[in-house]
Parts: C-alpha cells; structure tokens; sequence
C-alpha cells in the first residue's frame, strides 16, 4: 500500500537526470502517461553509531543534501533517535541508515519505525547499516543481510545483475572500483532482488563465493528497501557512479521510481550483448528494419515494420523477462514482445498466430503499454502507478501457463488474459521482440526465461 501524501513529499523530481557523465541515456522529465510529474518526496539521513564510527558520514550527508538540491527532494539529516515517533517518521518519504552500528533504537523508537514501513515508508540503508541492530530480527529482514567481516581496502569488480533499476542502469556489466568489501551473515537472494555483486577472484578476502552480494532491493514489510553495500571509503561520496548509485536507491525507496525487486532465479539468458552472455546468434530477423547492438548489450529498434525472434528453441510454459525503455519525452514509441507465435520469417504470421504485449504509452486502451494487442487492455490504473517514464528502464514479465497469460510490469501484475482460439494457443511458441517503423525508437536489455515445461 502507498503512504499518503504528506506536505514535504511533493516535490518535483526530474527523474531522468541522474549525474553528468554517469548516465547512460539523455535525461528525461519524469511524467506518467498522463503527462503529470513524479514526485520525489522528503529524505531523513540517520546516521547515529552505537560502535565504529566511519569518517565518511559527513562527507554522505553533504553527498545526499547535494543530490536532494539537484533533484528536487528535501533533506534533513539528524542522530537524534528521538526523530523516530509516527508523527515525525510520517513527514518523510524514506529513512536513509547512512553507516550506523550498532542498537541506535529504544523499543518504543523501532514500533515506530516498524509502523513506518508497514504504512508504505521507504528504508536506504548505506554500507555499515548492515552492522546495526543484530538483535531487532525486524530489522535484520528489512536490510537483507547483516555484517560478518571485511578484507582490506581495495579495487574489486562488481558485477550488475540488474540493469534496469535506476540504482544500477547507469553502469555497464562491470564496475571497477575500490572500497571496503563486506561478507554478510547470510545471503538474501532468496528474499531480494540482488542487483549487483562482487566478483571475488579480483580481490582478496571474500569469503561468499560466486554470489556475493553486494546491492540489493526488496518489498518488505508494506514499504520498499534498497542496501548497497558501498560507500565506506570518503572518496566514495565524490564519485559520480557511486552517487548515481545511491540516488536511484533513494528514488526506489521514495516511490519516485518503480522496480521488479522480486527475487529471481532458475532463468535462462537468451540475449546479454556485452561479451560475457549470448548476444543475437540465436536471433533472427524476420521482416524490414533492424535492432542496432551497442557495446553495453542494449538492442535498439531500427526501422520496421519486423520481428526479431528467438529460433534455437519454442515454449510452452515459460516465465520471459526483458528491459525495456522509449525514447521519445511523450512516450510516442511503439514497439511489443511477441509470444506463442509459430517460426516464420513473416512477421505477420506472429501478428496473425501469437499475441502481442504492446509497449505504447500513447495509444487506445487496447493497443497501449501493457495491453494484449488488440484483445485486452492492462489495468490502466495498475499500469500508471508502475510505469517508469520515457527515458527511464522498465521490465516485464510475461508469464504463459497453458492458455493462461499474464504480465507484470516492474514487479505489478498489471494484465491477466486467457486465449480462446486455437488458431492462437499458448502453449507451444516462439518468443520475439518488433521493430515497429521509422521513428519508433525502443531498446531492449537483458531477455531471459525461466522454462517450467521443456519442448
């Protein structure tokens, strides 16, 4: 559920616009398809310490007051655990844990903060949160994962599992940088959506293994999460990626943006890009136009009206995932992910044979984003509330179980339809992305699919 409204929570957020340089796409203004803004709401920075103090909190509460003034949210900042009452809790749209340890909170003070997120609030936490109050199980589940130790300080490289989270779709498939590199209790893919994580043969002392987390999102509790697990060094605090980093895990955990923060796991790659996971080998054009590969491992539509399909294999019952993103400030692009369609290189017979999820945020109610081409519209309401604007990275889930489709956007069911023709069954099929004609610009990451019935 969302949290009302409250009179600092108002504020206009030009939600495309990152950091100079640390951005992957031109800022956008960040309107649903209304055309009316997001609002990015009212921050608390909470950094009170009960063990190690790091003498990088003041140069994160500078750091987190700058991105507020540029991007249109308020700031307090206090370590005062007084602050944690309903009333003052309530004048905020997310409680930054900037590198406490320790019990920083009474009882009284963690009910309070425990009815703050069950009310919609939004919880950052930075770096040493993961080392704060080990005996509050509450909180232990809301930060993901607690503190077990940590090597030297040193350069690492990070892997990003998520690339359309705004805390991380600014970087690339790695992210070289130095800092301290925490191990945690406890592994919280099973409950969270990792979004990044250290690879442990670039540095030494990690003890986790292959999944070593570092950055993470969740729905927990009523309200929205987001840890990173950076940020210890002050040098940290003045990097542009890292900044980009933390505002879009402020952004997430305001409401201003939406994620898919589900856990995720047992899918299939069937498109990377970047050199590390497949690229368009199994793909295969159908029809005019094109998608043009960038080096980051994004697919862009060129041209149209075709089809680029998937060929190595069809599917019956099958969880597909996929980013996507428009172009255009109005969000006049046009583009769709077709399934249950038969292997053609005609695109019409995809059109005649399958059905499309269209991505238009401009059209009729049944041929607009999230909709079933032509036979259902997405639940507008439920759609608006979840869709990220032009400029910024969405995802879907399009979800086949026998004639049964169903699709999420950013984590949201938002369309729930079941076939009636034949001619159009569900249950064996191809999978394809449209290039839908000139100046109709959308782009695609990471496509994946978790198959529950083999063909």
């Amino acid at each position: 559920m969302n949290r009302a409204p409250t009179p600092r929570a108002r504020l206009t957020l030009a939600a495309g616009a990152l950091l100079a340089g640390a951005l992957a796409a031109p800022s956008q203004a960040a309107q649903h398809p209304g055309g009316h803004e997001q609002a990015a709401g009212s921050v608390l920075v909470f950094s009170k310490t009960a063990g190690y103090r790091h003498d990088s909190i003041p140069d994160g509460i500078a750091a987190v007051r700058e991105l507020g003034a540029e991007h249109g949210f308020t700031v307090d900042a206090t370590e005062n655990a007084a602050a944690f009452t309903p009333k003052k809790l309530a004048r905020y749209d997310a409680v930054v844990f900037l590198s406490t340890t320790g019990d920083v909170l009474d009882p009284r003070q963690q009910a309070a903060f425990e009815e703050y997120i069950g009310d919609g609030g939004g919880y950052v936490g930075v770096h040493a949160a993961a080392d704060t109050e080990y005996d509050w199980e509450w909180y232990g589940g809301l930060a993901g994962a607690y503190f077990a130790s940590h090597p030297a300080i040193q350069p690492a490289t990070v892997r990003i599992e998520d690339r359309a989270h705004p805390a991380t779709a600014h970087l690339g498939a790695d992210w070289e940088r130095t800092d301290e590199w925490y191990n945690y209790r406890s592994d919280p893919r099973e409950h969270a959506r990792i979004l990044a994580s250290l690879d442990e043969d670039s540095y030494t002392g990690g003890t986790m293994g292959e999944e070593h987390p570092l950055a993470w999102c969740q729905e927990y509790a009523g309200g929205r999460a987001f840890h990173t697990g950076a940020g210890h060094t002050r040098e940290s605090w003045a990097d542009p990626a890292f900044r980009a980093h933390l505002l879009g895990g402020i952004r997430y955990a305001t409401g201003a943006a939406r994620a898919d923060c589900r856990p995720e796991t047992g899918y299939t790659t069937l498109y990377e890009g970047t050199g590390d996971g497949p690229g368009t080998e199994e793909w295969r054009q159908a029809g005019p136009g094109s998608f043009e590969e960038s080096a980051d491992g994004t697919l862009t539509t060129r041209g149209g009206m075709g089809l680029l399909w998937y060929a190595a294999r069809s599917y019956g019952s099958y969880s597909l995932k996929l980013d996507w993103r428009m172009a255009s400030a109005d969000g006049d692009d046009n583009s769709g992910v077709f399934v249950g369609f038969p292997a053609s290189d005609d695109p019409w017979s995809a059109v005649d044979r399958g059905y499309e999820i269209q991505i238009d945020a401009t059209d009729a109610d049944d041929r607009t984003t999230g909709a079933v081409y032509g036979f259902q519209s997405a639940d507008l309401a439920a759609r608006d509330a979840a869709l990220n604007p032009p400029g910024e990275w969405n995802t879907y889930e399009i979800r086949v179980e026998g004639e049964r489709l169903r699709v999420h956007l950013n984590g949201v069911l938002i369309n729930d339809f079941t076939n009636t023709d034949p001619a159009r069954s569900l249950t064996d099929g191809y999978v394809g992305l449209q290039n839908h004609g000139e100046g109709d610009e959308v782009a695609f990451r990471d496509v994946r699919i978790r198959a529950s019935a083999p063909r």
